[in-house]
């Protein structure tokens, strides 16, 4: 009998937008893309240099301004629409691309965080998820008015250092509390023993949820 053709089928694309935090670049996150072991399209844009208040008016690359970190601190609103504009914009074009939607996972780390996670729960489609760093989110109440019902079901990784100095752990607390109460679906939300970094714990729970997500 004739042997059978052994016919490999070649993968879906996927892609990973990573957004730094402040006063980084996208250097860093090539750097976590490459500790993530991924493999896959690869997109780490660099904020451009502004002023924050937060670091007395010092010019930094930076997606919004940063006023206060405390619950009631003033939020830079418009920084955030454009920051999370500029996210749609290229999930849009991985869209074009070719890559599925559930295959187009955004994440951030700090700053780059509050972007990720505005910019999924605004898209039309499921996503394949949110890797949300050491991060918060600032306008919970115009994301609860603006978010779109499919992005409800985007999964979504939280990590968060218990000895974080820079965003205390309350709030990236908050924050999951308040995803939770919007209707997220598929939310993992984990601490580990360090500061405003990322460890080698959080990386394997990382590459362990990337995994699971891409089947």
């Amino acid at each position: 009998m004739p042997e059978t053709p052994i016919v490999e089928r070649a993968l879906p694309p996927q892609s990973l937008i990573l957004f730094h935090g402040l006063g980084s670049d996208g250097d860093d996150m090539r750097g976590l893309a490459q500790s993530l072991s991924w493999s896959g399209r690869l997109l780490c844009p660099d904020a451009a240099p502004r002023p924050v208040t937060l670091n007395a008016g010092f010019v930094m690359r930076a997606w919004f301004d940063i006023l206060g970190l405390t619950p009631d601190a003033p939020v830079d609103e418009a920084g955030i629409r454009q920051a999370v504009a500029q996210a749609r914009q290229l999930i849009e074009a991985e869209r074009a691309a070719g890559v599925p939607a559930e295959r187009i996972f955004i994440g951030g780390f700090s700053q780059g965080g509050v972007v990720a996670l505005h910019a999924a729960l605004r898209h039309p489609e499921r996503l394949g998820g949110v890797l949300a760093l050491s991060t918060w989110l600032p306008l919970r109440h115009v994301l609860a008015a603006e978010h779109q019902p499919a992005a409800l079901a985007t999964p979504i990784f939280m990590g968060h250092g218990t000895r974080d100095d820079m965003v205390p752990l309350a709030s990236a607390e908050r924050a999951r509390d308040a995803l939770r109460e919007l209707g997220c679906r598929d939310l993992v939300f984990r601490t580990y023993p360090m500061a405003h970094s990322v460890g080698g714990e959080e990386l394997a729970d990382l590459r362990a949820w990337l995994a699971h997500h891409l089947g």
